[in-house]
């Protein structure tokens, strides 16, 4: 249940029906201030969401001055940035984004880990889908992109909920296991003296899956790692 920090970033927002808003006959979304912001900033605000970065809400009050209302900017920042779409960027682990829609900071673990439970929160399984092994997969790799350790990573994410600390901990598991499977497939490829190609077909593994599956664990050996 944390805030995603880009809700706290409000800002200045011009009346619906300003020049430079949407074109006639797009659909009125939850807030005016929304459209005005879609017509100001497609890249962030229109068909696809870019997450904000922080101080959007000053960046927005500086750049429009008197043409919006603190108190609209914040309320519809609050409704974007709740918003399953804009969740979904942040869910993928993409970088928050300034005004002109350049990638300017990386997002925090957390904010990442959050908004995929929130997302999965809301999905409804289709066609008997398992979404528990879906989101537990989903974790594991922004586990795994983070570059943190287990413990620095379950510091920031564990939170009260326990069947999200259940879902973490089965997605180290499933993390720990493909190392360990990766490190002993690099210690087998090491004491054969064959080529990638020879090793993989000599252990039924496609060539590209096995490259793979090396240099997870060369990386894992780095110093650092």
């Amino acid at each position: 249940g944390r805030r995603e920090p880009g809700a706290q970033a409000a800002g200045d927002t011009p009346q619906a029906g300003a020049k430079g808003g949407p074109a006639a006959g797009a659909p009125r979304r939850t807030h005016p201030l929304l459209e005005q912001l879609a017509g100001w900033y497609p890249h962030l605000f229109g068909a696809q969401f870019l997450p904000l970065k922080r101080g959007i809400f000053q960046d927005l009050l500086a750049a429009h001055g008197q043409a919006i209302d603190k108190d609209a900017l914040k309320l519809a920042l609050s409704i974007h940035t709740r918003s399953t779409r804009y969740l979904n960027a942040v869910a993928q682990g993409m970088k928050r984004h300034d005004l002109q829609g350049q990638p300017v900071e990386d997002m925090a673990p957390e904010h990442v880990h959050h908004a995929l439970l929130e997302v999965f929160r809301r999905r409804k399984p289709q066609d008997g889908e398992d979404l528990t092994a879906k989101l537990r997969r989903r974790i594991a790799q922004a586990f795994e992109a983070s570059g943190l350790t287990r413990e620095a990573y379950d510091a920031l994410v564990r939170g009260r909920d326990e069947k999200a600390n259940a879902l973490l901990d089965e997605a180290f598991a499933e993390v720990a296991e493909r190392d360990a499977k990766a490190e002993a497939l690099l210690r087998a490829f090491e004491a054969s003296g064959q080529t990638p190609e020879a090793f993989a077909d000599m252990y039924g593994l496609p060539a590209r899956q096995a490259a793979q599956m090396l240099e997870r664990a060369r990386q894992r050996r780095a110093p650092g790692a």
